[in-house]
């Protein structure tokens, strides 16, 4: 939006220094269904860099990534709906401003590369792929499906963006291209660390344990314009180090009011949990050879550990399709959705509390879908109308399913 700052960008890139920003803001209402009816805006701001040292300096040590955001607003979620994974995916994570970003990533030949400092997991471990350039994952406004199936984060200590954790990463490339890889990394795990009052945090307080994520990579078919058709699977998993309550303990408190007596309530912690993922994604069409319209489809499942799981079967899919009408190729229309299934240990312990007369509710799963368009102004512009609809908000039957309105918008810097 910003333009080439009368040549100064151009040169700076040139010599290894790319900056980069960015602002995105999510409204979303709610005229029927739910707990009570409200609309929210929440915003976010970024600015990046990237340096590249060997373009900058000559000595190619690596490329220094950083990014700071700022968030702000209210979301439609936590009072009004409510829900379990956010409709507003720009909201969360403290509204605050926070240091994103922070890290040295080093290629070592085109078969290793590897990245350490302040990140966060999404960037590398069941991660959106790529089609025309674009987050496919982030075509949806939910934040149950961008920028990751929302699952991990509910169940596990996995680092989502934009909070920063101490990290590192490795990733092999044994075919020397993308066709194959075989990545691993180790994160801190800290569930304070998206407070407002976080932002900043680099250290090592409240820490409760050790991240372990690995993920195989397949990458099949041509380019998105050319040759034959592109897909992607990955699948991988964790293993979590932290000490947690059980799930009940944990989580059952979420769906009950204050006049339920939790009686026998285990309270037995458990240490070390764990997990697992599978995400595909196909172009499935591609308008003609060379044509950069087509359209492409989406699924993943997540598996929880079933001790401590909140979520621990969790699924989302989507079409999105580019290219519209003949004089907007780069507009999208996207249909997606999730299935969250709540733990069975919560349900079974709910059943119980009203065989003992007490108006407890039962959860069981929260569906969605959502229907959007992305309307591509200018190159630096996009702006996104859609509707969603939530079954079982907050997942049980106490509130009416919920129809919600959505316009986002995004601008590039």
């Amino acid at each position: 939006m910003t333009g080439d700052w009368g040549g100064i960008r151009s040169r700076l890139a040139a010599k290894g220094v790319d900056i980069s920003g960015h602002y995105l803001e999510d409204s979303s209402g709610n005229p029927v269904g739910g707990k009570a009816q409200g609309v929210r805006y929440a915003h976010e701001f970024g600015i990046g860099v990237d340096i590249n040292f060997k373009k900058l300096t000559g000595h190619d040590i690596g490329i220094l990534h950083g990014l700071i955001t700022e968030r702000a607003g209210l979301g439609l979620s936590s009072s009004i709906l409510p829900a379990l994974d956010s409709v507003q995916q720009i909201f969360g994570s403290g509204e605050t401003v926070r240091l994103t970003r922070l890290s040295l990533e080093r290629h070592f030949t085109r078969y290793v590369d590897m990245e350490a400092g302040w990140v966060n997991t999404e960037n590398d471990f069941a991660q959106s792929t790529k089609h025309w350039g674009m987050s496919i994952y982030c075509q949806f406004q939910t934040n149950a499906i961008c920028g990751m199936p929302q699952s991990l984060a509910m169940n596990s200590g996995y680092g989502w963006y934009p909070t920063a954790h101490p990290g590192a990463y490795l990733k092999l490339y044994p075919l020397g291209d993308e066709r194959l890889l075989v990545s691993a990394g180790v994160y801190n795990v800290d569930n304070t660390i998206s407070n407002t009052h976080n932002g900043f945090k680099l250290g090592l307080d409240d820490s409760t344990g050790t991240y372990l994520p690995w993920q195989l990579g397949w990458h099949n078919g041509g380019t998105d314009e050319h040759g034959i058709l592109p897909g992607n699977i990955q699948i991988g998993g964790y293993w979590d180090t932290s000490e947690v309550k059980n799930v009940i303990a944990s989580h059952i408190a979420t769906f009950e009011p204050a006049n339920v007596v939790l009686t026998d309530l285990p309270q037995n912690s458990i240490r070390g949990r764990y997990g697992g993922w599978v995400e595909a994604d196909q172009m499935v069409q591609r308008d003609a050879p060379g044509s950069s319209c087509g359209t492409v489809i989406f699924g993943s499942f997540i598996w929880g550990d079933p001790r401590t799981a909140f979520a621990p079967y969790f699924a989302t899919w989507g079409i999105i399709r580019k290219g519209t009408f003949a004089n907007r190729p780069n507009d999208t229309v996207s249909v997606g959705g999730k299935f969250l299934v709540v733990n069975p240990k919560l349900t079974d312990y709910a059943r119980e509390l009203q065989s003992q007369g007490q108006d407890a509710y039962k959860p069981s799963q929260e569906n969605a879908f959502e229907l959007n368009y992305g309307w591509r102004a200018t190159p630096w512009a996009t702006i996104r109308p859609g509707l969603q609809y939530l079954w079982h908000p907050g997942g049980t039957n106490r509130y009416r399913n919920a129809f919600i309105l959505d316009f986002e918008t995004a601008l590039v810097f």
